[in-house]
């Protein structure tokens, strides 16, 4: 519900305007807000409304089945009884005269019983914990535009914050609000605020509802910065099943390696330098949530992972399954990244044996977890000889759940109307549910800068790449980027086929330069660059905004508040 027409602004205020929501920004800047990521909340009201259907959609499938066991139970119970009520009949047939035995006249034994109406299942509404909420713009949509939300906790430590929130959700009819009692009725209504605020810390707040009992549902993490500080106290205070929404906008630290040791702090890993950091940044941040969550039982299952602009934002489901924690190692691996040629060897930190017996009929698999042989590669790339850097250790399993995202891309397609910014979330979306759930992305480009070579087309590179056997994908971190199966020595195979068509003019390259190494090996096959069918994908067939343009001048991740706050800022 947004501002009545009516609304007067006050002085000294700004209204800023959302899809449904409207909140008044103060000249103070105490509480902010970056205009800018209305495409991080559009993305977040639909993957939390899609999340909450797939959520009913399983308590329905386990209530259905409920059902079932229940009338399967009491038919049985009904059979038995039913047999004995037989049995006792004819016991007592044999014990009276004939002329006894006669049945008396009433209701048949199998007449039809009474119909009984079919219960219903109930949609569970949830509670979404937005641990920072600075202006409560985020808060206030997810209670606007999410139907089944219960309520929502809006938390913030700076009191300017705290006093902004409040006064833009009464702006929103979203308070505690006493209403006209109802005919016949003495005392007045109270209808229970949609958005309750608390001023406190966010890790404080989230610890107090780690018990079982006192979980919510969803919780939201949106700070300036980094979400280190507050990852451990939200993989406990989240229910099981529940949904975790997490950005960082560190990006100096996740996707550099100007600041190693602050990765590692933050994130347990180092970081990568090379064209596809934002993948490795996306790792980073996925391996730190489950290892925090797997101290606790309990694992993650990333449902959506995307690099977008100056921040990530992942969206990852928790359950707790000590059987899945233990596979938590086996999605873990250390990557050796060459500074040369990028070329990467991935070095998993364990590995998952299986081990099927049958007996009786009975198939049993018994899991055994065994830590990794290696390394495979030396200190120097077996491709261009140059020096091999250490880069993890990070999440190695997939980013995205396909279902998941598909479900989100319908949902935005049959309600573009309801975003503001659905042009760009279509494209984005269907480039994710194209992606491969292989580690890491090229360009054409680098990889010609590497051969000192024209590059080839992006068509052309991708054909090359499926007519030699192998699947290519895009990416959505890097506009013309490609994600194969193919490995680093099978894409510069396929770029020395095309130096052969394309010559390298060897005295613009420098004595001691990769590129004599890469050039001075023969190709093991030859590339075939005509135009492969599967070249185009289906994201490439229509017209869809995949990557951001620069929406206003001088547009980035903006300055922090100027009000004192600790460590609760939100974008």
């Amino acid at each position: 519900m947004t501002a009545p027409a009516s609304f007067v602004v006050p002085e000294g205020y700004t209204l800023h305007k959302e899809n449904t929501s409207a909140i008044l920004l103060p000249a103070s800047n105490d509480a902010f807000l970056n205009p800018v990521q209305e495409f991080n909340r559009d993305l977040s009201v639909a993957c939390i409304r899609t999340w909450g259907e797939t959520m009913n959609a399983e308590k329905e499938r386990k209530w259905r089945q409920s059902l079932e066991r229940r009338a399967k139970k009491a038919e049985g119970q009904h059979k038995a009884k039913k047999a004995k009520n037989v049995a006792d009949a004819s016991s007592s047939v044999t014990e009276q005269p004939a002329e006894s035995a006669a049945p008396a006249e009433g209701p048949s034994e199998h007449a039809a019983a009474p119909s009984q109406t079919q219960p219903e299942f109930r949609p569970q509404p949830f509670v979404i914990l937005e641990a920072l909420s600075a202006t409560g713009l985020r808060s206030i949509r997810y209670a606007n535009e999410i139907p089944l939300v219960k309520h929502v906790i809006a938390n913030d430590l700076s009191p300017a914050a705290v006093e902004a929130m409040r006064r833009n959700i009464e702006l929103n009819d979203l308070h505690e609000k006493t209403e006209a009692s109802a005919e016949g009725s003495e005392k007045p209504s109270i209808r229970p605020a949609k958005v309750r605020v608390n001023e406190g810390d966010a890790c404080a707040l989230m610890y107090n509802h780690r018990m079982e009992r006192n979980r919510v549902d969803v919780v939201d993490l949106d700070p300036y910065g980094t979400a280190a500080p507050f990852i451990d106290a939200a993989v406990q205070c989240v229910n099981d099943g529940g949904l975790l929404c997490v950005t960082c906008t560190d990006m100096s630290v996740l996707a550099t390696t100007n600041y190693p040791e602050k990765c590692f702090s933050n994130y347990g890993g180092a970081p990568v330098k090379a064209e596809y950091c934002h993948e490795a940044a996306l790792r980073l941040v996925l391996h730190t949530l489950a290892t925090s969550a797997a101290r606790y039982g309990r694992y993650i299952y990333p449902l959506l992972s995307l690099s977008i602009d100056f921040y990530v934002r992942l969206f990852v489901r928790v359950h707790t399954s000590p059987i899945d924690v233990k596979r938590v190692f086996s999605k873990t691996a250390v990557y050796y990244v060459c500074s040369g040629c990028q070329f990467y060897y991935e070095q998993p930190l364990g590995r998952v044996v299986e081990n099927t017996t049958e007996k009786n009929g009975k198939v049993n698999v018994n899991v055994h977890f065994k830590v990794q042989t290696g390394p495979g590669v030396s200190e120097r790339c077996p491709e261009c000889n140059s020096a091999m850097h250490v880069a993890g250790p990070m999440w190695s399993g997939a980013l995205h759940d396909k279902d998941f995202v598909s479900g989100v891309l319908s949902h935005v397609e049959s309600n573009e109307d309801k975003y503001g910014t659905a042009a760009r979330m279509k494209g984005m979306l269907t480039v994710a549910k194209e992606e491969l759930d292989t580690p890491f992305y090229f360009t054409p480009s680098k990889v010609s800068s590497h051969f000192h070579c024209v590059c080839p087309s992006l068509d052309e590179t991708a054909s090359a790449i499926l007519h030699a056997g192998h699947k290519i994908s895009r990416s959505h971190a890097c506009a013309g980027s490609l994600k194969t199966t193919a490995s680093y020595a099978d894409i510069h195979d396929i770029f020395r086929s095309w130096v052969k068509t394309h010559p390298v003019r060897m005295d613009k390259v420098p004595e001691n330069s990769p590129t004599r190494v890469l050039l001075s090996k023969e190709a093991k096959i030859e590339a075939n660059f005509k135009r492969h069918p599967e070249s185009i994908t289906p994201s490439s067939k229509v017209k869809l905004v995949r990557y951001q343009q620069n929406p206003t001048p001088n547009w980035g991740p903006g300055a922090k508040p100027s009000g004192k706050r600790k460590r609760d800022e939100d974008e």
